[in-house]
């Protein structure tokens, strides 16, 4: 019984470990569940001949083929992380057969398994511009099937290795830098020979011969260690995300060298400690960026209810999240009685390297369509789509697009290949709502090419002064109220009484009405009787202001201190909007000025 107890406590420190670890993976996957979902919705995939064979024209393309097959079950977050919990578990399992693991050192193939989670919750706001296609499954099947050749290999005898080492190389369109990573463990695995050397010769010359033979027409990079995730694009670069993937293949390389030292009672213990430590640092851990994802999930079923629910949850909201929730109070009504009250000052997304999203590729296509701006919509749904691909969220777009424009044909040939995708067999557009359909003829839908959209809405809709339209003059008073000037105002305010008469005068339109007969006072300025507490009140703000007013101060720093009291208002919004310094910071004026 005594000789057996180190044995128990050896399997009781392992498996404990390995539950630890587990318990934390199916918590990370849990919390990401909108960023998996998300990465379905913007990866194109389709069963057609064309797609197969765009990929299949690049190295590593058959990967990438099935991984973006797999990615579509990320439409239900529990089942595409379900398939990728079993992919890893098989590279647990066949990696501790493949590196021959015994005793505590199975754990080592936690390492690898906390590699490949990383580099699903680490990619920030580049899950809407990488263009890569698959890469959300192509990585772990890839190394799934490296392992599998390293343990036949290792099953065979070593006079074998050589043509193992030929069938690595032959590969390489296939199995990418997976290939190369294949020789060199195999390589490792036994004292150097001559065949080892022919092993490494092929490694060395791998790329260079296949970039001659079928990829002469690509750049000689793209081919080299060919699916190696490179993270670089006109929109920036980043280095930080490649590093999973170098910590995956050193890894392999280390249990291959060392993993028979290591069969040690702690070593368990410190894998799942190191797997926990890694992945926590490296992802990509934001709130905000959560509740975007979520926001437009919710806008893309027109569910505006539960879209400000969250904005109302949210005190530092994004460009996207501003836009989105103030469209669902369009839908919802009240907005000029409710905007500012849930805060219209955006904040900018916490991104930690040079990559800069913005309104643009999170959701502007489906803005633009929400406000009747069909054409621009159609617009950059195509700009976007051709860059990064003809994804479920661009085909949805398109095809409500087409049903607003009453455009049948398309509408049938967008859905057709939304079709293909495995959960959109029976999907159609939602009906075209009342505000849309307004919005739509409020106004000539004209083209621009202006690809600043945030700054374009506000500048566009706050000109509609002249519309006929109920819902479009009280989205022209309120976007005049956000510009902040006051020869857009004053129209806009004109029309929207005229088309109201007789309706109460909304809280945040007495607000700017008051500042602006205040601050910006007309020769022939309209005198309207605003509530005597409206008034009251903006005599307070002033008081308060003054009195925070102290030499050193920034308006930033001002503006934090007035925020809780008086950031529900639109002149908090109209002093603070523009100049304000926020944890990110902006601008560093001081308050005296």
């Amino acid at each position: 019984m005594e000789k057996n107890s180190p044995n128990i406590v050896s399997k009781a420190i392992l498996y404990v470990s390995l539950l630890a670890f587990i318990v934390f993976a199916a918590y990370i996957l849990h919390i990401n569940q909108e960023v998996l979902y998300t990465a379905h919705d913007r990866s194109e995939f389709s069963l057609g001949a064309p797609f197969f064979h765009t990929l299949m024209s690049k190295p590593f393309g058959l990967l990438q083929y099935v991984g973006a097959w797999l990615t579509q079950f990320f439409y239900h977050p529990a089942l595409g992380a379900g398939l990728l919990a079993v992919i890893w578990a098989l590279i647990f399992f066949v990696g501790i057969k493949a590196f021959r693991l015994k005793g505590g050192a199975v754990a080592l193939m936690l390492l690898p398994v906390a590699c490949l989670l990383t580099s699903m919750v680490d990619l920030g706001y580049w899950v809407y511009i990488y263009p890569v296609r698959g890469y959300w499954f192509s990585q772990s099947v890839g190394y799934l099937v490296m392992l599998l050749l390293l343990w036949a290999a290792r099953c065979t005898p070593r006079k074998w290795h050589l043509v193992w080492y030929l069938f690595a190389f032959c590969i390489y369109p296939l199995l990418g830098w997976f290939a190369l990573l294949f020789i060199l463990c195999l390589a490792l695995s036994e004292r150097p020979t001559w065949r080892e050397l022919i092993g490494f010769v092929l490694l060395l010359f791998a790329a260079g011969v296949w970039h001659s033979l079928l990829y002469s027409n690509m750049k000689y990079d793209a081919v080299v260690l060919a699916g190696l995730p490179r993270f670089v694009t006109a929109h920036g670069n980043s280095g930080q995300l490649t590093v999973p993937f170098w910590v995956l293949g050193a890894v392999s390389l280390l249990m291959m060298l060392c993993g028979k030292y290591l069969a040690k009672r702690w070593v368990p213990v410190v894998c799942a400690a190191a797997g926990i430590v890694f992945t926590w640092i490296f992802m990509f851990n934001d709130k905000n960026y959560i509740d975007e994802m979520r926001m437009v999930r919710l806008a893309e079923t027109d569910n505006w209810q539960e879209v400000l629910n969250m904005a109302e949850k949210n005190e530092r909201p994004t460009t996207t999240m501003v836009f989105l929730k103030n469209i669902a109070l369009m839908n919802e009504g009240s907005i000029l009685d409710r905007s500012f009250k849930t805060g219209d000052i955006n904040f900018p997304p916490n991104n930690p390297d040079s990559l800069h999203v913005s309104l643009l590729s999170i959701a502007a296509p489906l803005v633009y369509y929400n406000y009747g701006m069909v054409n621009e919509a159609v617009r950059l749904n195509f700009e976007e789509a051709i860059q990064y691909g003809f994804s479920p969220f661009y085909l949805k777009t398109l095809s409500r697009c087409a049903l607003a424009k009453g455009d049948k044909e398309l509408v049938e040939r967008y859905t057709s290949l939304l079709h293909y995708h495995p959960f959109y067999g029976d999907w159609q557009p939602a009906a075209v709502s009342e505000k849309v359909k307004e919005l739509q003829h409020a106004f000539p839908d004209e083209l621009t090419g202006v690809e600043n959209s945030d700054s374009y809405i506000v500048n566009s809709i706050s000109f509609w002064s002249d519309t006929q339209s109920k819902v479009a003059s009280e989205q022209a008073l309120f976007y005049a109220m956000l510009s902040c000037d006051p020869s857009r105002f004053w129209p806009a305010l004109r029309n929207y009484l005229k088309l109201h008469e007789g309706e109460d005068f909304p809280v945040h339109a007495q607000e700017a009405y008051i500042l602006f007969v205040d601050k910006h006072p007309e020769e022939k300025r309209m005198m309207i009787p605003v509530e005597e507490g409206v008034y009251e009140r903006y005599k307070r703000f002033w008081d308060a202001m003054e009195k925070r007013m102290k030499p050193g101060l920034t308006i930033g720093q001002v503006a934090e201190e007035m925020r809780e009291e008086w950031g529900d208002t639109y002149w908090y919004y109209n002093i603070f909007g523009r100049q304000y310094i926020d944890v990110f910071g902006r601008k560093t004026n001081e308050a005296q000025s």
